[in-house]
């Protein structure tokens, strides 16, 4: 097999894995075991995809064997290559996950497919090398998202998709505002072409004009702040299988975006941009942080916590410097793992203690010590605790940030640390270290939870190893991080040349 295919299967197996899905749409058993082994063909597509553009360096795919800048380019570069296998990790998880969690009815409803789909749309946001065609992929997500979100039709579902939903939209209006643009100012869609042509441009206020349109796109769909009122609205609303998703992944895509974009194409004007991200990014983790202190319902508590922790990635974008670039890298890694593992495990209190309500909980450290050890992990690498993998990420952007001495930035990043330890303080106090309260709520019919057990246990094993193996990552995102500072590689690899 010619190893440039590498690049297109993280896109091809999920879209043929979901359309067999849905010719399948009435048999559930055959959905189920196809989606758990579609994702894990989609794994091992991702871990060869990893190893083949470390060992060679970028991988560039011609789709239809046409050059760039005029034909469609897919492009696997390290930070490309770490976010599919992220999305492939996650998207295994969550079809085991889903195994023993999701309904007939879900299912009757194209659940699997609506999965394999949404990944398909990830992969290809992460590996697309063409501006144009990252707004499609874009759509893609957002509908499958949708759908997924909604699955089910209860009113808080409804509720927080319209709210999902308008603001998505008005981020794509000003992404698609944005490409065209920037097409009627370089005349190409090709990232890599648009980033040498800007270059050469003598006014670069447009350019900078045009950027901030891209940032407040791409900062609604990360869930930035002040454009993150969607997400705490919806993310504790579906399926729990789909909340870990959607949680690991969906703002991670936004969040890729700018960092593809502010360190590939618009890069002229950084005093402007980067400042406006280091505000946006400390407001982010600020305002999440105090939204989840306020919250006692678990789902509601990680979704604010989701806010928040995306303010870290864009402070290491924002810093831009070798380090701190190599710390949101480590740290969008971190996340994905942890808050999965976390929404997942929130899934298994309400099976195991009735609800999401931390004041209707509790007792469950002594009836379910698998549960509490399963929660324990990935709460403390969250709040940043040695030597889980939180911790390591925090400290690589607090000491970048040390490094060009943005004190107050630290100061609040540390303080967010702090409230993150007391949330995860709170639910464990709550949920299962307090007595059982009186009277009990409803549990569910007792079922085999062996496998629910054995996903979320994937990703606690994860984030411990991430933190005790951190060097290898680290590696890996210093690789990635040299690469999105030294962009010229990237332009070479997709158009041969580095200049006009």
């Amino acid at each position: 097999m010619d190893l440039e295919v590498l690049v297109a299967l993280p896109i091809i197996i999920p879209l043929l894995i979901g359309a067999l899905s849905l010719t399948l749409l009435n048999n559930h058993s055959a959905q189920r075991w196809l989606g758990a082994i579609g994702t894990a063909i989609l794994l091992i597509s991702a871990v060869w995809l990893l190893l083949h553009t470390l060992e060679v360096g970028i991988q560039v795919l011609e789709v239809g064997s046409w050059p760039a800048p005029f034909g469609i380019v897919l492009v696997a570069d390290m930070l490309g290559a770490i976010m599919v296998l992220l999305a492939s990790t996650l998207g295994f998880i969550t079809a085991l996950y889903s195994l023993k969690t999701i309904r007939k009815r879900f299912e009757r409803f194209g659940y699997y497919p609506l999965l394999h789909l949404l990944l398909a749309g990830v992969n290809g946001a992460f590996l697309t090398g063409d501006i144009f065609n990252l707004y499609v992929w874009f759509e893609v997500l957002l509908v499958a998202s949708f759908a997924l979100l909604i699955l089910g039709g209860e009113r808080a579902q409804m509720e927080g998709a319209i709210k999902y939903v308008t603001l998505n939209l008005l981020s794509s209006a000003l992404f698609l505002t944005a490409i065209g643009l920037t097409y009627g100012l370089v005349g190409t869609l090709n990232m890599a072409d648009i980033s040498v042509k800007l270059a050469s441009l003598e006014d670069q206020k447009m350019v900078t004009v045009i950027g901030s349109l891209f940032l407040i796109a791409f900062a609604i769909k990360a869930a930035a702040f002040p454009l993150f009122f969607w997400l705490p609205a919806s993310y504790h609303t579906p399926q729990v299988a789909v909340s870990a998703i959607f949680a690991g992944l969906l703002t991670k895509v936004g969040v890729y975006a700018l960092y593809r974009v502010f360190t590939l194409i618009f890069t002229a004007d950084t005093g402007f941009t980067h400042e406006v991200l280091l505000w946006m990014g400390v407001f982010t983790m600020l305002t999440g942080v105090l939204g989840a202190a306020a919250q006692f319902e678990i789902r509601r508590i990680l979704s604010f916590h989701s806010i928040s922790q995306i303010g870290y990635m864009m402070l290491g974008l924002a810093l831009f410097t070798p380090l701190a670039l190599i710390g949101g890298i480590f740290y969008i890694v971190h996340h994905s793992v942890v808050k999965s593992s976390l929404f997942l495990t929130s899934g298994l209190i309400y099976r195991l203690g009735g609800s999401f309500e931390l004041k209707k909980l509790g007792g469950l450290y002594r009836k379910h010590p698998g549960l509490a050890i399963l929660f324990f992990v990935p709460a403390l690498s969250l709040a940043g605790v040695p030597p889980l993998s939180g911790f390591f990420a925090k400290f690589i952007l607090i000491k970048a940030g040390v490094e060009v001495g943005s004190w107050w930035a630290i100061g609040i990043a540390l303080l967010v640390g702090l409230l993150t330890l007391y949330s995860m303080i709170k639910i464990w106090n709550e949920a299962f270290w307090k007595a059982t309260p009186e009277p009990n709520p409803p549990v569910p019919a007792p079922t085999r939870n062996g496998l629910i057990y054995a996903s979320i246990g994937i990703l606690a094993l994860l984030t411990v190893a991430l933190g005790v193996f951190a060097q290898p990552m680290y590696q890996i995102a210093e690789i990635a991080a040299q690469q999105l500072l030294n962009p010229a590689a990237y332009i070479e690899a997709v158009l041969g040349r580095t200049s006009p």
